[in-house]
């Protein structure tokens, strides 16, 4: 059969789709603003039928009815990265959390140590030649879709193609669901577009040289250090994910990735996050090439961009330079993500610069200012980057590099970072457990 027929014959609808998926079975489910929203709708209504059913999955954008309490005993999410929509679940032991590096992720599924029965995508219409794109996600997709026994694929016409290692033939599909709905948008620079953001952007900027290759993590000052690279020359991108901020500097002429030492010429990334002007834009353009998660993270592989700069975030940061950017002392709250894939690459870069970025303080929700330069972690916080791979963290305050110093050296930079109101009481601790 041609590919077309093979296409036609497994068109359903979502609720006959569903009806494939048995009691006890682990399904993937893509993510981030990929989620297949009519399929997993019909699971929802379809669950009082199934029983332990377990749904993998990292992080997820939009509404999460599938983890709501009426769904225990039927359908019990596995989520490898803690997203606001799951993470009530999770902290009430509702939903489960594995931790696991992001370039790591595709790989329990691919070795078989979490094998999946029925895998739940997203994709684009067809090619000519009968091969669906991944569209905005294919880093966290592509590898636990290839070991899955089933398919099923919403195929939306409103699903960019985009390109790289981002194809799926319709003769993988065993069940096809055709929609045609906007692909959801999570706009970063709504986050917090705060003079506090803007400060700490400018410091990193500062930081970037000509010629750099960028990561981008999720969140608002990765996105604001966009705004002040107009500068620079010759800067390209290697990022589990991109956003809108990427297409003013292309058209500037400054994103050119014209001196990447790994893949000149192209955006690497794992999966887009934005909004329809990025999916537009990211549609059939071949400036872009999206990869597994497992290549894309891969420490080895982004060490061989040189020049290599990661910008990642934290909860908080002691004086010994430890990074929790995972919990709220012993409370899960997210997860490593690709943040030490990427420090650890962009130190094994040469010339890297690995930034951890964070505002000096937080407000909690009765009005108490607490500093996020602590001089310990939380009881029970989880450690995310080690004190033994940090190099510089950034406050609206200023940098601290810490690589190559001591714990009194580290101490004495981080204190200068911290917002004015903590840093006598942190110069106190700090005597008190001898880092000064």
């Amino acid at each position: 059969m041609d590919w077309n027929s093979i296409y036609q014959s497994r068109v359903v609808t979502a609720q006959e789709a569903v009806r494939a998926i048995r009691s006890g079975q682990r399904i993937f489910l893509t993510g981030n603003v990929s989620v297949p929203q009519t399929i997993l709708s019909a699971l929802v209504e379809y669950a009082p039928n199934l029983t332990d059913v377990e749904i993998c999955q990292a992080l997820t954008i939009g509404p999460a009815d599938y983890v709501k309490p009426e769904m225990e005993g039927h359908l019990r999410v596995n989520t490898l990265f803690i997203s606001h929509n799951v993470r009530k679940a999770v902290q009430e032991g509702r939903a489960d959390f594995t931790p696991v590096l992001l370039s790591e992720f595709p790989l329990l599924f691919k070795r078989g140590i979490l094998p999946i029965d029925v895998a739940i995508i997203h994709v684009s219409i067809p090619d000519e030649h009968g091969f669906c794109s991944l569209g905005v996600e294919v880093g966290l997709t592509k590898s636990p879709a290839e070991t899955a026994k089933i398919i099923i694929a919403e195929v939306n016409e409103q699903m960019p193609r985009t390109l790289g290692d981002s194809f799926i033939h319709v003769s993988r599909l065993n069940y096809i669901v055709p929609v045609n709905y906007p692909i959801s948008e999570l706009a970063m620079a709504d986050e917090g577009n705060s003079e506090i953001v803007e400060k700490i952007a400018g410091h990193v900027a500062e930081l970037i040289p000509d010629g750099a290759t960028m990561q981008l993590g999720i969140g608002a000052i990765p996105d604001a250090v966009l705004k002040y690279l107009h500068n620079k020359k010759d800067l390209g991108v290697h990022s589990e994910l991109f956003s809108d901020g990427v297409i003013d500097l292309v058209n500037m002429g400054v994103l050119t990735n014209a001196r990447k030492t790994l893949h000149p010429g192209k955006i690497v990334a794992g999966f887009i996050l934005g909004t329809h002007a990025l999916y537009d834009w990211a549609d059939d353009n071949p400036l872009i090439e999206l990869h597994r998660t497992e290549y894309v993270n891969d420490p080895y592989v982004i060490a061989q961009n040189e020049r290599m700069v990661a910008i990642n975030s934290a909860i908080e940061v002691d004086l010994t330079g430890q990074v929790c950017a995972d919990s709220i002392g012993p409370k899960l709250y997210s997860g490593v993500g690709g943040q030490l894939d990427f420090i650890y690459g962009a130190s094994r870069s040469k010339d890297g610069v690995p930034i951890i970025a964070l505002p000096s303080m937080t407000t909690l929700k009765d009005g108490t200012p607490v500093t996020r330069i602590a001089a310990m972690l939380k009881e029970g916080a989880g450690v995310v980057t080690t004190r033994n791979h940090v190099r510089y963290i950034i406050t609206e305050y200023g940098v601290a590099d810490l690589y190559g110093k001591t714990i009194r050296q580290r101490a004495r930079q981080l204190i200068n970072i911290a917002h004015p109101d903590f840093r006598a009481d942190l110069e106190r601790q700090a005597k008190e457990l001898h880092f000064l």
